[in-house]
């Protein structure tokens, strides 16, 4: 069940990526999964394009699942990664995840996780820090940032990681792998945003035509993982994110696992929303 309570936006514009800014520092990871029930044996079609353009209705039709995400990208020299625990629900597009930001130097954590609502159009952050009160959430608008939040938020919106395959192409189908348990097919190609854009549900069309202007290139490569349900069990994109006048590049990987589990999302009242200004 989804709870959904609607507040006033808050930071639209250009301010709304100074919001998240500090969480466009890494990505992924393989975290172990575990599945739920016993799946058939992936049984891929003969067009590997069709059937992974398809992953994203058959993730509607499951309804739900755990999700874990990891992102990774090289900062200063170092390789950082910030990793995400939480559920999803595909059919309205809603979730909620814990983000870790990774330890500094000394091998302490600098920052408390953060609590992330992911909602269509909309990202909700709780322990943000850089000023905004510990009780209060901050709302970022994705049709607004450059990268629609496929990056910037520290975790890749499951079901936008899952629309983004409607614009895959060639895609190659190479065999059957063993995933926690459960045997899936993989297929590796690439996929156009702007197309995926095009293809995909209402509720991600904005922020992915976003994305489609904000990255430096549309072309974005994938690793894909079907179990023989056709749902999506792992899929990993390969992204070049322009920040601050330098392309980065950014791998961003979402498991997917336990289908079917509750997932109660509920919005933060409006009077619950932070309004001031976002420290640098």
């Amino acid at each position: 069940m989804v709870v959904q309570r609607r507040g006033r936006p808050h930071g639209r514009g250009s301010g709304t990526f100074a919001v998240t800014a500090v969480l466009v520092g890494s990505l992924v990871g393989t975290a172990a999964v575990t599945g739920c029930g016993a799946p058939e044996d992936p049984k891929p079609t003969s067009d590997p394009t069709l059937t992974v353009r398809n992953a994203a209705d058959v993730l509607t039709r499951a309804g739900t699942a755990k999700a874990s995400t990891s992102m990774e990208m090289a900062a200063g020299g170092t390789r950082v990664t910030i990793r995400g625990e939480g559920g999803y629900d595909f059919r309205r597009r809603t979730g909620r995840l814990q983000v870790l930001l990774p330890k500094d130097p000394a091998g302490s954590s600098a920052h408390r996780p953060i609590t992330e609502l992911l909602t269509p159009g909309a990202l909700y952050m709780k322990n943000r820090g850089a000023g905004v009160p510990a009780d209060k959430w901050v709302r970022v608008d994705t049709t607004t940032l450059d990268d629609g939040n496929l990056v910037t938020g520290g975790a890749t919106d499951p079901a936008a990681a899952a629309e983004l395959l409607r614009g895959a192409r060639k895609v190659t189908y190479l065999g059957e792998v063993e995933l926690a348990g459960v045997k899936v097919s993989h297929y590796r190609g690439v996929t156009d945003i702007a197309v995926a854009a095009r293809a995909a549900s209402p509720q991600l069309r904005g922020a992915l035509a976003a994305a489609a202007k904000g990255f430096a290139d549309d072309a974005v490569p994938f690793d894909a993982y079907l179990d023989g349900e056709g749902r999506l069990r792992k899929v990993r994109h390969q992204f070049s994110f322009s920040n601050q006048g330098r392309t980065v590049a950014v791998a961003s990987t979402t498991l997917l696992y336990g289908f079917g589990v509750p997932v109660e999302v509920t919005l933060p009242d409006r009077r619950d929303l932070y309004a001031g200004k976002i420290e640098a």
